[in-house]
């Protein structure tokens, strides 16, 4: 699962998603409201947040289709600790 930078940071461009709602890997992020400008927006913020650099094949639909694919890409950026 992800860490809490990660829950906070995609929830704040979820604005349909209430916030008792639980954020799970399955939660599809268009349908609670991240749209393209709110993606740039996200991605920008993921990458100074976690110092990585997402790739041109990590930049499609499906990356952002719910919050488990996201991470998944996300953590394969990171160098391994």
């Amino acid at each position: 699962m992800w860490d809490s930078t990660f829950d906070e940071t995609l929830r704040s461009y979820l604005p349909f998603l209430p916030a008792e709602e639980a954020l799970t890997e399955e939660t599809p992020l268009r349908e609670y409201g991240l749209d393209s400008l709110a993606t740039v927006e996200l991605l920008s913020v993921l990458e100074q947040s976690y110092n990585v650099r997402f790739e041109d094949d990590a930049l499609n639909l499906e990356t952002f289709e719910n919050p488990g694919r996201l991470w998944t890409t996300l953590s394969a950026l990171q160098p391994a600790s």
